[in-house]
């Protein structure tokens, strides 16, 4: 026997999700990218602090603009990351009505705020 009500199209580019999800699914995707930055912060931080022969070398590492693209990379992601994170937990205190549009809301707000901080620490990246 045979289930007539299963879903036809599987094809994950055609099923539009609303923005909740893509939210929640960057939340995480940025929350793994963090701690793998934050394992290359926390080296870099120690090698800094290895000796002035050392700091000078990883001055100089990090002007090249592949590092400054990774170091972006991972700060960009720790500010979505906050940002979201912070969204969950206004959520949770259940600050807000808890329906559909307060949650698009909310996504919408997160997704503003973490383009404008980025944008803030892009220049700042760029500055160096």
């Amino acid at each position: 026997m045979t289930n007539k009500k299963r879903p036809v199209n599987l094809d994950l580019g055609t099923i539009r999700l609303p923005v909740t999800s893509y939210v929640s699914i960057l939340h995480r995707i940025s929350g793994v990218i963090t701690f793998f930055g934050l394992a290359v912060m926390l080296w870099l931080l120690d090698l800094s602090l290895d000796s002035e022969q050392s700091f000078n070398m990883l001055k100089d590492l990090v002007a090249h603009p592949v590092a400054k693209l990774l170091v972006w990379g991972s700060l960009a992601a720790l500010a979505y990351h906050t940002v979201a994170g912070i969204r969950h937990l206004v959520m949770d205190f259940g600050l807000g009505e808890e329906s559909f549009n307060s949650g698009r809301n909310s996504a919408w707000t997160a997704v503003a705020l973490s383009l404008l901080i980025i944008a803030i620490i892009t220049s700042w990246v760029v500055s160096w």
